[in-house]
């Protein structure tokens, strides 16, 4: 990282990150526009690249800095002494919700990381991308007590289906709050309908009592 970006106040670091993360999510690596970037940011149009050498340095430095946030204010978070698969799940979307509101651009950006193949990736931050994907992946299913469940479903596909609804109604709200900053929208409503789907995955899957 140029010293020079090190060096400027944490508000306008963070401006800079996000308008390169939104236009990189929205675009892709080839037709992010750099242009739309220093706008979007509010930088004179020479101090992008004095901060980073070219977009792709640009580009590496929000992968490295993705990777980091994801796993510090997100998957760190993930307690996984919950051995209730359903009860981690919901302590895993509450995790989810807060980092999604305090780094509204970063999900995004990373999932369009995962799904191109336009940029060839050091090989330090692809290893660290694949770790990262296995860590989140882990930390659902580690130490969940399968003996919940019913005896007569098949628990990877018990587990599967709990997941999907999950991930779905997560997915249907962001969709519905598109362009909104979470933090400013209450959300208890939502938990509250949400804790009735969880009722309702619980009385399908688990044993009674």
């Amino acid at each position: 990282m140029n010293q020079a970006f090190k060096n400027i106040d944490e508000t306008k670091q963070k401006r800079i990150l996000n308008a390169a993360m939104k236009e990189f999510a929205e675009k892709g690596y080839e037709q992010a526009s750099t242009n739309k970037i220093i706008k979007d940011a509010g930088i004179g149009k020479g101090m992008l690249f004095h901060y980073f050498n070219n977009k792709k340095d640009l580009y590496e430095y929000l992968v490295d800095y993705a990777i980091t946030v994801m796993h510090d204010e997100y998957l760190s978070l993930i307690d996984t002494n919950e051995v209730d698969f359903i009860e981690r799940m919901k302590q895993i979307a509450q995790v989810k919700w807060k980092y999604i509101a305090q780094h509204p651009n970063v999900s995004n950006f990373i999932a369009m990381v995962y799904l191109s193949d336009e940029v060839l990736l050091p090989e330090e931050l692809d290893t660290r991308l694949a770790d990262l994907q296995k860590t989140g992946y882990a930390l659902i299913y580690k130490n969940v007590d399968q003996n919940l469940l019913r005896h007569d479903v098949d628990v990877d596909k018990a587990f599967q289906l709990i997941r999907w609804a999950i991930e779905g109604y997560q997915n249907e709200l962001m969709r519905q709050f598109q362009g909104e900053t979470i933090a400013h929208i209450d959300l208890q409503p939502y938990w509250d309908e949400f804790y009735e789907y969880l009722d309702v995955l619980k009385t399908t899957f688990y044993k009674e009592g």
